[in-house]
């Protein structure tokens, strides 16, 4: 038990830094387990590098925490009007992820969730951010608060989360991110919504993939799981601070290049093997 207790350590490590850097927490997760294997059955493996998700979950609402509770006892109806408009445009951007999500995730997760799609999707998103960096280099931004977010624009964003639960390697946060640029936001605009959008996708899909799952843990389980949250929401909260602090001086090409050597090496690696 200890083992697998320090190899859920690992994971929730991994999970924490590369579920809000633009880099790929799927991605790697997915090539975590081809070096690290937890000693559990498919399935649970499966659920588990989903729902550790929620540990990082939990750190987003720590820190945010003030930015997005809607509820006030001073407020029109108790509800603050701009949070409200603001969980609005979130649910609009979560719903092509999450019809896609329920009615096909069995199908995409056999068709791409392997080393080839995390290689070629690291290594085409990371191009992209590097792209869009250059031609954004002189650019002002168009939407600098969350406020400014159109319903379209929210849309918009949906689309790139789609892209990104359909094809692991890509990052939701990177997908988001890019997305969020691309249509004019700033680096912090677009970091903050992907962040808040986190929230409602990664709780419905850890929902998700419990219910399959079912609910008959054993205690080895529960202990390796809980552990694995603990990790990634501990890691989280200094990552997504190290991040927002890192992305009001600098953009995002480092994390581009990044995306490419790693995508690389991913193929070097298995065609060697092969």
């Amino acid at each position: 038990m200890l083992i697998e207790i320090l190899k859920s350590i690992l994971f929730g490590i991994v999970e924490g830094i590369t579920e809000w850097l633009p880099i790929s927490s799927t991605g790697h997760m997915i090539l975590l387990d081809e070096f690290v294997k937890l000693n559990m059955s498919d399935a649970f493996i499966e659920m588990f590098l989903v729902v550790i998700q929620l540990g990082a979950i939990l750190a987003v609402v720590l820190i945010f925490w003030k930015r997005i509770w809607p509820f006030s006892k001073n407020a029109p109806y108790y509800i603050k009007p701009d949070k409200l408009s603001m969980w609005l445009k979130i649910f609009v951007a979560c719903v092509p992820a999450a019809v896609v999500g329920i009615l096909f995730d069995d199908y995409l997760n056999a068709l791409f969730y392997n080393y080839q799609t995390v290689a070629v999707m690291l290594i085409v998103f990371g191009v992209l951010f590097i792209i869009i960096e250059n031609r954004n280099k002189h650019r002002r931004p168009q939407i600098t608060s969350i406020a400014e977010i159109t319903y379209p624009a929210a849309i918009a964003i949906g689309v790139f989360q789609l892209i990104a639960a359909v094809f692991p390697g890509t990052s939701r946060s990177g997908a988001t991110i890019v997305g969020g640029i691309l249509i004019g936001m700033s680096r912090t605009v677009a970091a903050e919504f992907t962040f808040f959008l986190a929230i409602p996708v990664m709780a419905g899909a850890s929902l998700l993939k419990i219910a399959k799952f079912g609910l008959a843990f054993t205690g080895v389980e529960i202990a390796v799981l809980l552990v694995g949250m603990l990790v990634a929401f501990i890691t989280s909260v200094f990552v997504i601070k190290l991040l927002m602090d890192y992305i009001k001086r600098h953009d995002f090409k480092i994390f581009g290049w990044y995306r490419i050597v790693l995508g690389i090496a991913v193929l070097a690696y298995f065609m060697i093997l092969a």
